[in-house]
C-alpha cells in the first residue's frame, strides 16, 4: 500500500490506518485474518491479510499476502453538455427557454 516504511509509519501516526476497528500504530504487529482500513487522499481500501512474507518482497509478491475488500467505487455522473447558441442570434426567447429547461430536467 505504501512505497516506504516511512510513509507507512507516517500514515498510522496521521490516523489513516486501522487495523480491527482500532486505530494502529507503526509497530502494531499484523497477523494473517486481520482487517486493515487504510485511507490514502480520498480513497478508503479494504484489505484482509492472507499471509505474511519472510522477507521484503516485490510488489507482485506483496500482492499475494493481502486480499483486497474495498468495494467498487460508485459509477461516476456525466456531466451534461453545455448549450452553445451560434454566434449573432442573440438571447433565447422565453419558448426557447422552456424547452431548454426541459431538457436539463427542472
Amino acid at each position: 500500500m505504501f512505497k516506504t516504511r516511512s510513509l507507512a509509519a507516517a500514515a498510522c501516526a496521521g490516523g489513516k490506518v486501522d487495523l480491527n476497528e482500532q486505530a494502529a500504530k507503526p509497530a502494531k504487529l499484523v497477523r494473517p485474518g486481520d482487517l486493515l482500513r487504510i485511507t490514502v487522499g480520498p480513497a478508503r481500501r479494504v484489505l484482509r491479510v492472507t499471509g505474511l512474507g519472510d522477507r521484503r518482497g516485490s510488489p507482485s509478491a506483496a500482492r499475494m499476502l493481502y486480499e483486497d475488500l474495498t468495494p467498487p467505487a460508485p459509477p461516476r455522473l456525466r456531466a451534461m453538455p453545455v448549450a452553445a447558441r451560434p454566434m449573432g442570434t442573440g438571447r433565447p426567447t422565453k419558448r426557447e427557454r422552456r424547452a431548454i429547461d426541459r431538457l436539463r430536467g427542472f
